[in-house]
């Protein structure tokens, strides 16, 4: 009877283990789909547009022209803008969120009283649950207008819609994601950690700052990144809060655009699957999927550099 018990738990634990391993294979196997796809596609477009000139053009412009003297024939599809507006943005929301986000998770962890944990938390990560489209409006109707009156009332010129009003509304949706996350793994930190620094006459602010953060920095780095990735990838706060000009431009003050936004204006009406306007948007997410392979590897490069093991 025991020999059969065992070998039925050998035979379980054989199609768990394949299972398992189908699932990972499943999820290797569909993000090389995705990736092979966009760079055939990519390929493609790069025979109609130099690569050159996508990757190191200034001008943005999916008017396709007749004739060669018309304006926009060369340099149509320059990348250069949208990457900045791309940045420009999620470094104004990266600049709110992480902060923020961060702070809040540490007094939730470290400072709050149970009652205050039980109702702030659950109230900072409604923020989460809160459609995109309702910050677009938020944004559009309200924070837009009033920067722009706060900026001409000091003599500045800002636009009706600019990448300032979209980078702040960004950054207070990601704040959830940074507090919760960082929440969970300051939690992780083991409380014997914090019972040595007591001991030893740490004040409470200096475990915090000495042994806690150090400790959870990985966990708070990868935070971080799922906040960026998450601003690189958002569209309808741009669309609404930013405008759709391709400007090239490093003033929060103007009007910008994002690689997301373009890539759902190239895709919008009636379009030739095979024509440079249908083809560019494969070309964009397959430099935007490289930049975020980018800085998953650096984050990547960071955890291993500052990790620290404990027991």
């Amino acid at each position: 009877m025991l020999k059969v018990n065992i070998l039925g738990n050998k035979v379980s634990e054989n199609i768990i283990r394949k299972a398992l391993f189908l699932c990972s294979l499943i999820a290797i196997l569909t993000t090389l789909g995705i990736f092979l796809s966009l760079l055939f596609e990519s390929i493609s477009f790069f025979k109609v547009v130099p690569l050159k000139n996508f990757l190191f053009g200034t001008h943005w412009n999916l008017q396709i022209p007749l004739r060669s003297d018309q304006a926009a024939s060369s340099g149509a599809f320059g990348a250069v803008p949208l990457f900045a507006g791309t940045f420009l943005i999620s470094l104004i929301a990266l600049i709110i969120a992480c902060p923020i986000g961060l702070y809040s998770a540490i007094y939730l962890s470290e400072y709050s009283t149970k009652l205050e944990r039980k109702i702030f938390k659950p109230t900072l990560e409604i923020l989460a649950g809160i459609p995109t489209v309702v910050y677009g409006f938020f944004a559009a109707l309200y924070l837009a207008p009033f920067i722009k009156d706060i900026g001409q009332a000091v003599g500045l010129s800002v636009a009706s819609e600019s990448a300032l009003a979209a980078g702040v509304v960004m950054g207070i949706m990601i704040i959830p994601f940074i507090s919760s996350l960082s929440d969970d793994v300051i939690n992780a930190v083991p409380q014997s950690l914090r019972d040595g620094s007591y001991a030893l006459g740490a004040t409470k602010s200096e475990t915090v700052k000495k042994i806690i953060l150090p400790a959870a920095l990985p966990g708070v780095v990868s935070s971080f990144l799922l906040a960026a990735s998450r601003a690189i990838g958002e569209t309808m706060i741009v669309v609404m809060a930013a405008g759709l000009t391709a400007n090239l431009t490093f003033n929060p003050l103007d009007k910008v655009t994002t690689v997301t936004v373009q890539i759902v204006t190239a895709l919008t009406g009636d379009q030739e699957f095979d024509s440079p306007k249908t083809m560019s948007v494969f070309a964009l997410g397959l430099l935007l999927f490289l930049v975020t392979l980018f800085l998953n590897v650096l984050a990547l490069q960071i955890i291993k550099k500052y990790r620290e093991k404990y027991e």
